[in-house]
């Protein structure tokens, strides 16, 4: 379930609340219970290994043209 976060405007707390998608931009009390809040915007970290790049495939040649010579005849 994804995980939200939140700013109270009353005492400036922020948290997090795991709710459904549908559910995320309905109204949400602080833990304080007060209900002046505000939805932040989260960035996503993703953590992991990564291997090195494939390299890019290489042209096949062909002359100029709209789209490399391939259509021409």
């Amino acid at each position: 379930m994804p995980r939200y976060e939140y700013r109270c405007r009353t005492c400036g707390d922020t948290f997090e609340l795991s709710r459904p998608m549908a559910e995320s931009s309905a109204p949400a009390c602080c833990p304080a219970g007060h209900d002046d809040t505000v939805k932040l915007l989260s960035t996503v970290a993703v953590g992991g290994t990564t291997s090195a790049p494939s390299p890019a495939p290489r042209s096949g040649g062909g002359g100029g043209g709209c789209c490399g010579g391939g259509c021409c005849g």
